[in-house]
């Protein structure tokens, strides 16, 4: 899996885009590269997101949300959309995968929690597939 990138992109890369990064950090360690952007960055980190994470040990505090530029798309081998839609640009010849996700914005730590697990399990499969 050496050289490879993954982008998860969501509209305000507060939330699912930055769970998604993190789990991405922690599984595949240096063996990817990960980038975590949105297309209308929020100000900051959704609170119960942050939260949702450290209950599984990921510190995600350091992260903030980041908009996408076109290197960062470019620079990738996969990007994973999340419920961005039509706001998510289209670059050829990269590989998409889109993620049917809820979006954590204004949920409750339990909803959270669900769509935190949801998006573990899909990194797990993603790292599993892009090591082989």
């Amino acid at each position: 899996m050496t050289n490879k990138v993954i982008l998860f992109l969501c509209v305000h890369n507060a939330g699912r885009s930055q769970m998604a990064a993190g789990f991405a950090r922690e599984i595949a360690g240096d063996s990817v590269t990960v980038y975590s952007a949105g297309t209308q960055p929020g100000e900051r980190l959704n609170p119960a997101v942050v939260e949702a994470m450290a209950e599984v040990g990921i510190d995600i505090t350091t992260q903030s949300p980041t908009k996408l530029t076109e290197e960062m798309a470019m620079a990738t081998d996969v990007i994973v959309t999340m419920g961005c839609g039509d706001e998510c640009p289209y670059y050829p010849s990269k590989r998409y995968d889109d993620w049917p996700l809820e979006d954590p914005a204004g949920q409750p730590l339990d909803v959270v929690r669900h769509i935190r697990d949801d998006i573990q399990h899909r990194v797990r499969a993603l790292v599993a597939e892009l090591k082989n």
